[in-house]
């Protein structure tokens, strides 16, 4: 076993920061034109205005989600500049697509991209379509132009692809200034014909903000409304809704989850910030969910706090937690610090063991991540000697046998890298 460990070790040096690539939203201040988006590798930020250097010209107002579309082809929705913009890795602006206004969240197939909209108007290859309440438009990534759009619930946000079908999210968050609830609906549509197929009532108001996925699970974040409703989480089985149990199909926990993500072992890492009005006071959640356990259990187990590491301690030490993040490549974690939410931010790196790697200044209100896959991947897989491991078992990169791989892992003396599937 010393052999197989120091053999572990070789390959963990082997693997440097290097391979640590991610890019972070600044969401900037709502209505002053300065998002930014931070380009971080090898354990620094390389630059804080990364799309303006790569580019010419400001990434907009607001930015507020990020996913890979495909290996050349990265789409990221900038909500009060109204346009979806899509760039290469590297960072160099490919075209925006400026027909779905008031956009939120992505999800993609690779072929097309999905984008939530608050608006009621939506330009498409069709013609002008209007709706009374939100909509989901879906844009050919081929031509970047909207093919077709379908009327949801009112303000729809997180958005998930599983098996053909796209699970929306409904908040009503306008609810305050105009004549509507806020809803309590999960909304799903068949991702080919843009048809609503079915609706989950999870009776939870305010279903807002980016949700997690992990395999057949969602992480499903709510705010409540402040008064007399508390924020809660929502975990849903879309295999369970798929197969028509929709009353069956999620828990409900009460446990704030505002900030998630999926990490390498298929669990969720939730902040979670509960605000009341009548107290005019902050309080937090700092949970772990495995999903399958909450579900089997009707939410009794599979919850704990946080337990990696200095990473409870110190997401405990910021003055507003806005985002987290794992690396599906690495197991790397990240969460970034708002401040005051007018000035720089910060953003935390840990190890995948929960060792405090180093604290970066970055932009206003950084929220959003996306991991670049390794870049050295083909190479790090067939390290000399590494084909003395060949028990059969895979390990993570500190020695530990997996049940479940995912990650990087080594398996028979081979670095290999399996992403899991993750909302980003």
């Amino acid at each position: 076993m010393k052999s197989s460990l120091l053999l572990l070790l070789c390959l963990l040096s082997a693997v440097s920061f290097a391979q640590e690539r991610l890019i972070i939203l600044n969401e900037g201040t709502w209505q002053a034109d300065n998002g930014r988006v931070t380009y971080f590798e090898d354990g620094e930020i390389v630059s804080n205005q990364w799309f303006r250097e790569k580019n010419g010209f400001k990434i907009g107002d607001t930015p507020n989600d990020i996913i890979m579309v495909n290996p050349d082809l990265i789409a990221i929705a900038v909500n009060w500049s109204n346009i979806v913009q899509f760039m290469t890795p590297d960072g160099t602006a490919v075209t925006a697509t400026e027909d779905i206004p008031n956009n939120r969240k992505l999800c993609s197939d690779g072929r097309y991209v999905y984008v939530t909209s608050y608006a009621h108007e939506c330009e498409t290859t069709k013609g002008l379509k209007s709706f009374e309440r939100g909509f989901v438009a879906k844009i050919d990534v081929e031509s970047f132009s909207v093919i077709d759009a379908t009327e949801v619930g009112y303000e729809p946000e997180g958005i998930a692809l599983y098996k053909g079908h796209l699970f929306v999210a409904n908040t009503g968050g306008y609810a305050f200034e105009e004549g509507h609830d806020h809803e309590t609906t999960v909304s799903i549509l068949d991702a080919e014909s843009m048809e609503v197929v079915n609706t989950i009532d999870t009776h939870q108001i305010n279903l807002f903000g980016k949700m997690s996925q992990s395999g057949r699970f969602l992480c499903i974040n709510s705010p409540g409304d402040y008064y007399e409703v508390p924020a809660a989480c929502i975990i849903l089985d879309c295999d369970e809704a798929l197969d028509g149990n929709l009353t069956g199909c999620f828990t409900r926990l009460d446990y704030a989850a505002t900030y998630n993500c999926t990490m390498t072992d298929g669990r969720f890492m939730a902040i979670g910030s509960r605000f009341s009005f009548y107290t005019n006071e902050y309080t937090f959640d700092y949970n772990i969910i495995d999903p399958e356990k909450v579900m089997l259990s009707h939410g009794e187990d599979g919850i704990e706090a946080i337990n990696i590491g200095s990473v409870l301690p110190d997401l405990m030490s910021m003055s507003s937690p806005y985002g987290i993040y794992v690396n599906p490549y690495s197991g790397f974690i990240y969460a970034t610090d708002a401040g005051a939410f007018a000035a720089a931010g910060e953003l935390y790196q840990w190890s995948p063991d929960g060792t405090l790697l180093g604290r970066h200044k970055v932009y206003i209100n950084p929220a959003h991540f996306l991991a670049l896959p390794p870049s050295s991947t083909d190479n790090i897989r067939n390290i000399s000697g590494a084909d003395n491991l060949s028990d059969g078992y895979a390990y993570d990169l500190l020695g530990r046998r997996l049940t479940k791989p995912s990650g990087i892992f080594i398996r028979n003396g081979r670095l290999n890298v399996l992403q899991t599937t993750i909302n980003h």
